[in-house]
């Protein structure tokens, strides 16, 4: 892949973060006392993972590449009840997505879950999981686009780690395998995420470190006003959308800016937003472009801020943990993170 670069490095101090050092305290829901960070166990062989469908269907067709994967860890997939079904644009009715996703989290012989798919459908849900039991259960648990909602509850109401990562019916190259491995196998907790591009477009430089947190963009805007929002203080916020036009993705935005939540983050790192410049010429004239749109809503924030990194609705993606330190150094082009995701 001669347009990234994608190298993994040794952090001294990764024994003991991954045995639960100076793990910091995650916020409660309603203000009580806070939570400490819990890191979730790793994938390893032997290790069972559950495939679950809490929001769009897909099929035995659709998961086979990750299957794939999975037989050549040494590692045993368990598919849940509603793979294959669909409910209209769901997979399922509500009750029986939110009991197939509880029931992977509260059994004891499955280790970690994956998402089958993302499209629509996990915020209807929301309400009905149980998030003592998920910070219980300790489990890898990961997906992204719609996903990106459960990914925020869990890590904020949880406590727990979570992965905006693929999917089961994700593309499985190269890159996007190495990324996975490094963060979510346990003989990997050692090896901690670097990209560096000097492709990346840079809207305002600088560097920052922060809690790791985002996803999809429309996702995130989404749940704001609900006591499922995202919490960006003090964070490395990622965002990535697709097939939105740039004046989409300047009100979702502009949305965030108005909430306050874009003022609060430490940093932004924005993914490649596939297929999100403009389509024609709209009716009151050309479009701005997405680096345009970027630039007026971004770059005043005066934090640092960078376009064009690999996740989300891209084939060749990173898996980036919410809830662990990150670095976004905008004027060198690198993104970090800074410790073990898993133990």
């Amino acid at each position: 892949m001669d347009r990234r670069s994608f190298v993994t490095s040794v952090a001294s101090s990764a024994a003991a973060l991954a045995a639960g050092g100076a793990a910091p305290l995650v916020a409660r829901e309603g203000g009580s006392a806070p939570l400490a960070r819990v890191l979730p166990r790793g994938i390893r062989a032997g290790s069972t993972v559950g495939i679950v469908c809490p929001a769009s269907g897909a099929s035995m067709q659709d998961i086979s590449d990750f299957a794939g994967l999975c037989r050549e860890w040494g590692v045993r997939v368990k598919l849940g009840k509603n793979i294959s079904r669909r409910n209209g644009y769901l997979s399922a009715p509500d009750e029986d997505r939110a009991s197939e996703l509880m029931g992977f989290i509260e059994d004891p012989e499955v280790d970690a879950v994956v998402c089958a798919r993302g499209g629509y459908g996990v915020m209807r849900i929301l309400p009905m999981l149980d998030f003592t039991s998920i910070r219980q259960a300790g489990k890898i648990i990961m997906g992204f686009s719609d996903i990106t909602a459960l990914l925020i509850a869990a890590n904020q109401l949880s406590g727990i780690v979570t992965f905006h990562g693929p999917v089961a019916s994700s593309t499985f190259d190269p890159f996007t395998v190495q990324s996975l491995q490094d963060v979510v196998l346990t003989e990997s907790t050692t090896n901690l995420t670097t990209f560096s591009n000097n492709r990346l477009t840079v809207i305002k430089d600088g560097v920052a470190q922060g809690k790791l947190t985002g996803g999809n963009l429309a996702l995130v805007v989404s749940t704001l006003g609900t006591k499922f929002e995202i919490d960006t203080t003090d964070a490395v916020l990622f965002l990535e959308e697709v097939n939105e036009e740039p004046f989409r993705v300047d009100r979702m935005l502009t949305q965030l800016w108005l909430a306050g939540k874009l003022q609060a983050a430490k940093a932004i790192a924005l993914g490649n937003f596939r297929d999100c410049e403009a389509r024609g010429t709209s009716i009151t004239g050309p479009s701005f472009t997405l680096s345009q749109v970027f630039q007026e809503r971004l770059a005043s924030l005066g934090i640092p801020v960078v376009y064009g990194l690999p996740f989300g609705h891209v084939k060749s993606k990173l898996t980036l943990p919410l809830g662990v330190n990150a670095e976004l150094n905008a004027t060198d082009r690198t993104f970090k993170v800074l410790e073990p995701a898993v133990v």
